[in-house]
């Protein structure tokens, strides 16, 4: 997709507004992922017009309240468009079930769920379906996997849509990550939404992004500073050998 400067101001709100946890939806709030501290205390999470977040360790249930919201919406659970309809293995849970989505008026013409991790998986239905010349003109597996999720983001992602990412840094260097971040300014000034579960500090950086950390406390908004990946990344980035020092003297007394 060839980058343009936006013509005219953004919309002042996004295709969706928030999501809402049905309590009565839910059978047995102690079987997973109910039993996630940020499941638990989900009641209703609004999102930004732009970009959202979602950050946390891993298990805070970030990537799984993604993939509720996809499936709520529509989405295939190993990603894709609306009109993907694939399994490789069935692993999603319920949530997507106790879920209500709060929309605006604003009505997206497109969407994807991209999930750095099936994003092979997502390729090869594409074969499948023969419309690699949707995708880039050549087989997505032709190029590396860092590659073939770009040329996804490249292709298919417009102003007038609704974009969920899971973990988007798995599949990118850093360098490819600003290059992303580039593309996402773009599309996000022109009209489309983002909603996106990371754990990496150059995203998270994206200016006026709404953040949400998930812990054991359950879900609250964070300024990008307060988030522990960006204070443990710049800690070590700074004080490498003091980690190191720490580590490795573990590792001795252990031994």
């Amino acid at each position: 997709m060839k980058r343009s400067k936006p013509t005219k101001l953004p919309p002042s709100e996004g295709f969706l507004r928030a999501i809402t946890l049905i309590r009565d939806r839910v059978e047995d709030t102690n079987v997973y992922p109910f039993t996630i501290p940020a499941v638990r205390s989900l009641d209703t999470l609004a999102f930004d017009p732009r970009v959202t977040f979602l950050v946390g360790e891993n298990g805070s249930g970030k990537s799984t309240i993604l993939e509720a919201v996809a499936l709520l919406l529509g989405f295939n659970a190993e990603g894709g468009s609306k009109n993907f309809r694939f399994a490789t293995q069935s692993s999603e849970s319920e949530l997507h079930r106790a879920l209500r989505p709060v929309r605006s008026a604003r009505r997206e013409r497109h969407g994807f769920f991209l999930r750095a991790e099936s994003t092979f998986n997502v390729a090869t239905h594409i074969e499948h379906l023969g419309i690699e010349a949707w995708y880039g003109g050549r087989s997505l597996h032709e190029r590396s996997h860092g590659e073939a999720f770009l040329t996804l983001v490249e292709e298919k992602f417009r102003p007038d849509g609704l974009y969920l990412l899971d973990e988007p840094e798995a599949a990118l260097s850093p360098g490819r990550q600003l290059r992303f971040l580039g593309h996402l300014h773009v599309l996000a000034q022109a009209g489309a939404q983002f909603i996106i579960a990371t754990h990496s500090p150059i995203l998270l950086a994206y200016p006026k992004a709404l953040l949400y950390e998930l812990s054991e406390n359950g879900i609250a908004t964070v300024a990008y500073e307060e988030t522990e990946h960006y204070r443990l990344t710049k800690e070590f980035l700074l004080h490498r050998e003091r980690f190191f020092r720490a580590l490795f003297e573990e590792d001795k007394e252990e031994g």
